[in-house]
């Protein structure tokens, strides 16, 4: 038995242990440096045997890769996560063609296409899928959680929910899913952050009224005067003491297990400021907030604090997949073979056809060439890939309607036709 069980923990180590560098000695976190990343180190370790014996094998077809996800948690969902995938692919001798940052695609239509010789790009499928699969999931919640929000201002709050070495990330996602700012400092410069106070600020002082008055007094005069009215006493009084403070609104984090009946709690917040007078002073709610709260309490409040509604959101189950081989249509079973195009028409309904066949009338094609041989032919900046999303949902009569449905258009019987 003994000689049996170290034979199993040698064999062991021999199919599993990569030879590789050790990663987690490259710094003082436990993360992946971006140089390691790039030449391939992280990745998984099938695509590092498969490499080798290709290459023995003299073996190293020209071949055509999709990305697609073959079904999505809310019917829809919005591609992100490009503009890694192009600074890893950037200089490798390849063709990478996608949709847009910020687009919305549905099950089984390719996000992205990649076309060179298989070793040139195979230990890389690993880290393209995660920048893809993570980032989409961010987005496609934020604009779920857009979408049903009636119109409310939404705020990323999530990113200590998620490791920090990915917080740029995260908030980059979440602004193209459409929140209206975002909370973390390692965001992109262009998207405005926004936070109040926290718990802890409050407590530093011997009263909230005291903590608010240091607040409005010391905080930059641009940083919105909102205070955090639920630390010590009943949420009304401390938003009353907030208004009188100069609050511009209260935001209420009350603990679940101090609830209760909320709906109930903001409604008496609101009333008791409006009879004070304070009709001007806004509501915001945060809090392990979730769908459900939002649109349980969009008619009461003003904007929303959203964490891992947005931050933990599930992944984009995607899968890149071969689709030709030395230019011939070739797929694994489940895959439709050969090179595609996915059209959108002016409803907002997709057809997915083969690559070179004409689309429909009045279609746009949505993949378009992002690498050409290794070389970036376009990088559109943030801006236009949220802007892309918004004006989607708006032309699909998604966007800022309470009540509406996000699971998006009834099939189309030509779509894969």
């Amino acid at each position: 038995m003994y000689h049996f069980r170290s034979f199993r923990r040698g064999l062991s180590r021999k199919l599993y242990q990569p030879a590789l560098p050790d990663l987690l000695s490259m710094g003082r976190f436990a993360i992946v440096d971006d140089d390691a990343i790039r030449r391939g180190e992280c990745t998984d370790i099938y695509f590092v045997r498969t490499e080798e014996i290709l290459r023995k094998s003299g073996k190293n077809p020209r071949v055509a890769m999709e990305v697609t996800a073959s079904s999505l948690p809310d019917g829809f969902a919005v591609f992100c996560g490009l503009d890694d995938v192009i600074t890893l692919l950037e200089g490798i001798p390849i063709c990478l063609d996608a949709m847009d940052e910020g687009s919305i695609f549905y099950p089984g239509e390719p996000v992205l296409r990649i076309v060179g010789h298989y070793q040139d790009f195979i230990r890389y499928e690993t880290a393209i899928l995660g920048f893809l699969c993570h980032a989409s999931g961010i987005a496609t919640a934020a604009a779920s959680v857009r979408c049903i929000s009636g119109g409310r201002a939404i705020y990323s709050f999530g990113s200590r929910r998620q490791h920090p070495a990915i917080a740029t990330m995260v908030e980059r996602a979440a602004w193209v899913g459409g929140v209206d700012g975002v909370s973390n400092t390692a965001a992109p410069p262009e998207i405005p952050l926004s936070g109040t106070m926290p718990h802890s600020f409050v407590m530093c002082y011997s009263s909230p009224n005291e903590a608010f008055m240091a607040f409005d007094r010391y905080a930059d005069p641009d940083v919105p005067r909102i205070f955090l009215c639920d630390t010590f006493c009943d949420e009304k009084m401390e938003s009353l003491a907030g208004a009188r403070s100069g609050a511009q609104g209260v935001r209420l984090d009350t603990p679940r297990s101090r609830r209760g009946n909320m709906r109930a709690i903001i409604e008496e917040v609101r009333w008791e400021l409006d009879a004070a007078g304070y009709r001007g002073v806004k509501m915001v709610l945060s809090g392990g907030v979730t769908r459900d709260d939002i649109i349980a309490y969009r008619d009461l409040v003003d904007a929303f604090g959203v964490g891992g509604t947005i931050a933990n959101a599930p992944v984009v189950d995607f899968a890149l997949d071969i689709v030709s081989i030395g230019g011939n249509p070739s797929a694994k079973r489940g895959k439709k073979s050969g090179e595609k195009q996915v059209w959108e028409i002016p409803d907002g309904r997709h057809h997915l056809l083969p690559a070179g066949q004409p689309g429909p009338r009045e279609g746009i094609p949505l993949l378009s060439p992002y690498l050409k041989d290794g070389v970036v032919v376009q990088r559109p900046p943030l801006s236009a890939a949220r802007e892309r999303l918004l004006r989607s949902l708006m032309q699909r009569g998604w966007l800022d309607s309470p009540g509406v449905d996000c699971a998006g258009p009834p099939a189309d019987p030509a779509r894969d036709k």
